[in-house]
């Protein structure tokens, strides 16, 4: 700044030579014009003496006159000028202390032409700099808030204290079926849900945050929350959608799922209550005693079977199921499993016969598992087809996978129903199933081994036709011997 001061310095010694001539030059003016006024009156020696010292103190008041212009004038600029600039350079070099390294390797040559005006110019570039580096780091930082905030799945909604949307992503539009030109009372003021925007906004404490909605086939979680300016005011509301239709889905399986338990447990244990206080209460011949016992024992092993299977499929859904997976042949387990209902099949007089060709790799999984899946099928081809039906089982290999197909020219499914023949307690015919004696859990069991298998069943029919299961498992790979 000692250059700075230099220049200003030169700069009003100037300005006041030219003051000190200029008002020189104007009362030497005057002072003659006085003298010539005199020179009438007086002699020469005495207007001589007389004008010499008017001009000594014409010189004199002009300096001092100049002095004080020149000390009022500095005054007014150190303060108005040099003070802040000194302010301004010391907080500069303050805020760049970061970048000190980056002044060491400016050239001498350059260090020794610069003046205070460049030293300023080079911490407000050192400043620049940071300042561009903090708007690229603010930047980076908007475009990762962008991007979550366009591919998150929630809905993301935001609207100012008059109810006008000022931000939405595409998971929010979807989700509520709306574009930017619905309000908030367009969207949120219906008749189930009734959502006060002023109450939200200022009443955040005393009101609800959370509401369900239902859009359409889709039902969504709404949270509702204001978001404040720096006084702590409210101005806005953000909303958050979260699409909670398949939790729902889930929750009415498993209120479904208690209501059928509920309803497959009452039913024996009613008939059995009834049968027993009927026995209890009267005296009946040995034929009909038997024949009472034989519902109540109908009906307990029925209820066992029931129990049996939910905790069968408690424990997969649990993952504690023991499993103990062995390499095996899937044509001889079938032939095993078509032997043991030889008594079902001889008793309607079905035909059944098994057809396994000869490139069939072994499978590595847990084989009580899978015997029970294809007891369960072909169970229930000879339950569904009617006396003198016939039922075929093919085991063969296709890609990777072995396979059994097991075809029957029984009563069929029909198609409406072929999508939920896997729900736990679904039956086709629900009368005529507890009348076989079945649980209506079977093939969700089948689907929960195969699952833990990474194999799959596949089912396909026509009512009043027939129907084809197939049941796929990956196959062990052969591995080439090396000559």
């Amino acid at each position: 700044m000692k250059n700075l001061q230099a220049k200003i310095l030169f700069i009003f010694g100037i300005i006041g030579i030219v003051i000190i001539f200029g008002m020189g030059g104007f009362f030497h003016y005057i002072i003659d014009n006085a003298n010539q006024m005199l020179l009438a009156g007086s002699n020469v020696e005495t207007v001589y003496q007389t004008q010499l010292l008017q001009e000594k103190i014409l010189i004199l008041g002009a300096i001092l006159v100049f002095c004080c212009i020149i000390i009022l004038l500095w005054v007014y600029i150190y303060n108005t000028i040099i003070a802040p600039m000194n302010r301004l350079v010391k907080s500069a070099e303050a805020m760049s202390n970061n970048s000190s390294k980056e002044l060491a390797r400016i050239p001498k040559s350059k260090k020794k032409h610069n003046t205070e005006f460049d030293k300023l110019a080079n911490v407000i570039g050192k400043m620049t700099g940071e300042l561009k580096q903090n708007l690229a780091d603010v930047k980076r930082q908007k475009n990762e808030i962008e991007a979550i905030f366009l591919h998150i799945n929630d809905g993301i909604l935001a609207f100012d204290e008059h109810g006008k949307i000022v931000q939405i992503n595409p998971a929010a539009k979807e989700l509520l079926n709306i574009n930017e030109k619905n309000t908030f009372q367009e969207i949120f003021n219906r008749e189930e849900t009734k959502i006060n925007m002023e109450a939200i906004m200022y009443l955040d404490n005393w009101t609800t945050s959370e509401v369900r909605m239902v859009v359409g086939e889709k039902t969504v979680n709404v949270f509702l929350a204001p978001y404040k300016d720096e006084n702590d005011f409210g101005i806005g509301i953000i909303a958050v959608i979260q699409d909670i239709t398949e939790h729902v889905k889930l929750d009415n399986m498993r209120k479904e799922f208690v209501a059928d338990v509920s309803h497959e447990l009452k039913t024996p244990i009613t008939s059995i209550i009834g049968y027993a206080d009927t026995l209890q209460d009267g005296d009946y011949d040995k034929e009909t005693s038997s024949k009472f016992l034989s519902v109540i024992s109908s009906e307990g092993h029925r209820m066992a079977d029931l129990v049996s299977d939910l905790l069968t499929l408690s424990r997969y859904d649990t993952n504690r199921i023991k499993k103990e997976p062995t390499e095996f042949d899937l044509g001889e387990l079938a032939k095993k499993c078509e032997e043991k209902l030889k008594i079902e099949v001889a008793k309607k007089k079905q035909e059944i016969e098994c057809y396994v060709t000869a490139d069939v790799p072994p499978v590595f999984a847990d084989k009580n598992g899978i015997e029970r899946v294809i007891l369960n099928v072909l169970s229930n081809a000879i339950k569904y087809t009617g006396e003198g039906g016939k039922i075929k089982i093919y085991v063969g290999f296709v890609y990777n996978d072995a396979y059994i197909k097991v075809i029957d020219n029984g009563i069929g499914i029909p198609e409406a129903d072929l999508s939920r023949i896997f729900e736990r307690f679904y039956r086709v015919d629900k009368a005529r199933s507890r009348e076989m004696g079945g649980t209506g859990l079977g093939l969700s069991i089948a689907k929960e081994i195969l699952d833990q298998n990474n194999g799959n069943i596949n089912i396909k029919s026509e009512y009043g036709k027939g129907t084809e299961v197939v049941i796929r498992i990956p196959a062990v790979k052969k591995t080439e011997e090396k000559d």
